[in-house]
């Protein structure tokens, strides 16, 4: 019975010291900044059922872990030959950081496994290269913005498809524009399975010939413009000369017609005057021929003799006190004689 006793204890303490020593050799560890799969050592085989995350993990001890980057990919590509609208040739650099999905990680490996990179690198250099066919050779300099948008669009599309991410219409970011709802999404509307989230364009290689062509049509259209500037300048002061006569004329006329106007106003005004005075004048005779009863012509017209002569500037009128009769001196210019 204590032979029993022994075996059993000891069989106990041997299985207590081999999981103490084994358990822990079965815990694998995956860093901040991978995914993994289980993996076995013995045949290899990947256990793509569960993407882990960081931490330390029990998956027993003849698994290991294959493990993927979680953090960005940083890509950098240098003379990378473009072709533009008017198919010239042009040397661009360019960087753009993408992401592996967490939840399309089995559909990359059991596509590509670890030799991803260069093609989703080979991906996006033929991406970039049909982005920038509708796009002059002078855009390169003038319109950098948006052809860096088109060639991150481009790549984006390529190497992230385009399904909707999962859950997307909760995130705070909301759903890409167009984008194809994650539940419809088959595997080829996945892309490669990454998401491309920044992407910078560098230095631009434009060939000399082509340089110096966009320079000279530059030229051309600033020495076009300034030719367009002159003749509007003219064709301004010409019409700036026309306007200033016609007001001028307008002024003139004004002026003469107002001159005219008043010599008639001022014609009418002493014709007026006349007639009144005149008007004045015989009612005046009528009243005195009447109150001095006065029927004869001749004293009338002797009246009216003396009248007008009163009314003459050069004819002065006297009285002889010696014989009462009425004397009239003439001016001429010198002292009056009788």
């Amino acid at each position: 019975m204590e032979t029993w006793i022994k075996a059993v204890l000891f069989l106990s303490g041997v299985t207590i010291f081999l999981i103490v020593i084994l358990v822990p050799l079965g815990f694998h560890g995956v860093e901040y900044y991978e995914y993994g799969f289980p993996r076995s050592k013995t045949t290899r085989t990947v256990d793509t059922s569960k993407v882990y995350t960081s931490g330390h993990h029990y998956v027993g001890l003849t698994r290991e872990f294959k493990v993927f980057p979680s953090d960005a990919h940083l890509i950098d590509l240098r003379d990378v030959a473009v072709f533009t609208s008017n198919r010239l040739e042009v040397n661009i650099d360019c960087s753009f950081q993408y992401f592996l999905r967490r939840d399309d990680l089995k559909l990359l490996h059991d596509t590509y496994d670890l030799q991803y990179e260069e093609i989703l690198q080979n991906n996006a250099i033929d991406a970039l290269k049909g982005a920038t066919k509708d796009f002059a050779t002078e855009d390169f300099g003038r319109n950098r913005s948006d052809i860096e948008s088109a060639m991150f669009k481009a790549v984006r599309l390529r190497l992230g498809g385009i399904c909707c991410k999962r859950n997307c219409e909760d995130s705070s970011e909301g759903c890409e524009i167009g984008c194809l709802d994650y539940s419809q999404c088959t595997i080829e509307d996945k892309g490669l399975f990454a998401d491309v989230k920044y992407f910078q364009m560098g230095y631009v290689d434009i060939p000399e010939n082509v340089r110096e062509r966009n320079l000279k049509t530059l030229t051309q259209r600033e020495d076009g413009d300034r030719e367009v500037h002159l003749q509007t300048a003219q064709l301004a002061r010409v019409e700036t000369d026309r306007i200033v006569a016609e007001i001028e004329n307008q002024a003139e006329e004004i002026a003469q017609n107002a001159t005219a106007q008043s010599a008639l106003i001022l014609s009418r005004a002493e014709a007026d005057s006349r007639a009144i005075l005149e008007q004045s004048h015989n009612e005046g005779l009528s009243k005195l021929f009447n109150d001095l009863n006065m029927t004869s012509q001749d004293q009338k017209a002797s009246l009216n003799y003396i009248r007008t002569l009163r009314d003459h500037r050069n004819v002065y009128l006297g009285v002889n006190f010696d014989s009462l009769a009425i004397r009239v001196y003439g001016n001429t210019g010198g002292v009056p004689g009788g």
